[in-house]
């Protein structure tokens, strides 16, 4: 017994240090292709194709991002992305709020035909061709109201907040109703400022969504200057031609550096990601909390 307790916390040790081991290796390994792709993008089209870029780049160069941003197009189509992430992340918050609430509340009338109502629409969809049809019909090509309103509300996001909202004292609700206040004024100055970990939680989905938002961008916007960063990035991508791009490449004495599509691609892969990892670490303490919290309680 006591030879236990005194090698117990060489044990604890051990196990902690094979456990920070073992999480760092994952780290490792989740983070490299990332990693990768900053360095080929950095890297000459030579050290590409002939394999040489693991950790760093090689013979460092930035045509890939030049031939990306050299037309200015691609400065429009971050503003469309930017536009289109911030006003249907605000939609769809809102709506999300709003359908929750009610829902949270086991006063509400038909609340549980009203919840497999909205239940079924999880496991049946329309399809993209009645979507379609759906917003040709309503005269939404070509407007970004085609993204939005198709998508206004997720219904699995709205369930995370409903069960967060249900795991709320209920006293709080009942003493401010004894002081006069209505649901409109529960809501928005007791029931929203304690959902703060949902509310980032979800926004960050619900942002990251439309950040990479393409294919109903090319359903529904045929418009170049309505294009969005993920699908201009594409054509971009698509539009590389190996002999285009060679006799673009520079010369007057100086090596020619040559692109190919592998580092227009990382390129691309970097300029889609970056503002995302620069919003998430100031979300990133209330989105654990948020998503460990909605899910669990209930």
């Amino acid at each position: 017994m006591k030879t236990y307790n005194r090698n117990q916390p060489l044990l604890t040790r051990l196990g902690t240090a094979a456990n920070y081991t073992v999480l760092a290796f994952c780290s490792l390994i989740a983070l490299y292709p990332f990693w990768y792709e900053i360095a080929a993008s950095f890297s000459s089209s030579r050290a590409i194709t002939a394999g040489e870029v693991s950790l760093w780049p090689i013979e460092f160069n930035t045509e890939a991002y030049q031939r990306l941003f050299q037309d200015g197009q691609l400065f429009v189509a971050m503003r469309n992305t930017v536009l289109v992430t911030v006003v249907g992340t605000v939609l769809n918050m809102a709506l999300t709020i709003l359908a929750a609430y009610p829902l949270s509340r086991r006063r509400l009338m038909g609340r549980t035909s009203i919840l497999m109502f909205i239940t079924f629409t999880m496991l049946f969809v329309s399809g993209v061709i009645p979507n379609f049809i759906l917003v040709k019909s309503l005269g939404l090509m070509d407007t970004y109201w085609a993204l939005w309103l198709p998508s206004l509300i997720s219904t699995y996001n709205m369930f995370v907040m409903k069960t967060f909202m249900e795991g709320l004292p209920e006293e709080l609700e009942e003493s401010a109703a004894i002081d006069g206040a209505g649901d409109w004024r529960i809501l928005a100055q007791i029931i929203v400022p304690l959902c703060k970990p949902i509310l980032a939680a979800l926004s960050l989905f619900y942002a990251v969504g439309w950040w990479n938002s393409y294919f109903n961008v090319l359903l529904y916007v045929t418009k170049t200057t309505m294009q969005t960063l993920t699908l201009k990035l594409y054509q971009m991508i698509l539009q590389v031609d190996q002999s285009l791009l060679d006799n673009a490449s520079g010369s007057e004495g100086v090596a020619n550096v040559v692109l190919t599509p592998e580092g227009i691609k990382a390129a691309a892969i970097v300029i889609a990601v970056t503002p995302i990892l620069i919003v998430y670490p100031f979300l990133q303490k209330h989105f654990v909390k948020g998503v460990l919290i909605g899910s669990v309680k209930g």
